[in-house]
């Protein structure tokens, strides 16, 4: 796939080399100034640029920069946009939920765009490991596109987890509070833990 990824940080960088490592064309969006992401593989374009020539954005920035970087991207018709977020706010609360979700909102913002929420209940040492000795971890995602959903359970299993589609995009709302649980817990038992469905 031609993959556009907006956002170098922690996660962006991290999904981005596991994407180049699978064979995936991999271009990272990068706002005006912005640095040059270190991802071997990768190349680099401005965000409009990324979106345009892209089959799948995956969406990797700070809650606070996502107005400014759907604006940057142009045209959203037709995207299969992959929403990695978490709308996290002053107080380290979250800013929506519960009638309403950061994949939601950025459905509403990149108009046209055919939006699945995934890779956003984990930390970005999971997504670079995302083994353990009871095998491979869960990434629950939700979506209302057959099409989206078909091309996050692919990028999903190409980072090496286990793909648990969940439902409708409204499921985001849930998926962002899990997100909050595992960062809190974070602080009694630090960072190599995971969520998991466990099938019987």
């Amino acid at each position: 796939m031609k993959i556009a990824v907006i956002g170098s940080g922690n996660v962006g960088g991290t999904l981005g080399q596991a994407w180049v490592r699978a064979g995936h064309t991999v271009v990272f969006g990068r706002r005006s100034g912005a640095q040059e992401p270190a991802i071997s593989g990768a190349k680099s374009a401005s965000i409009a640029d990324a979106v345009r020539n892209a089959e799948v954005v995956v969406l990797a920035v700070p809650w606070a920069a996502v107005p400014e970087v759907i604006e940057a991207a142009g045209s959203w018709s037709g995207k299969i946009l992959v929403d990695c977020t978490n709308p996290i706010g002053p107080g380290f609360e979250l800013a929506v939920g519960l009638n309403t979700s950061g994949g939601e909102e950025v459905a509403r913002l990149a108009k046209g765009a055919r939006v699945a929420k995934a890779f956003n209940t984990t930390g970005s040492g999971n997504m670079a490991n995302p083994h353990y000795k009871a095998g491979s971890i869960s990434m629950l995602f939700c979506t209302d596109d057959a099409g989206a959903q078909q091309a996050t359970e692919q990028l999903i299993r190409d980072v090496g987890f286990d793909p648990v589609f969940a439902g409708p995009l409204k499921l985001a709302r849930y998926f962002e509070s899990l997100a909050m649980l595992w960062i809190s817990m974070t602080r009694q038992i630090g960072h190599d833990f995971a969520f998991n469905v466990v099938r019987r």
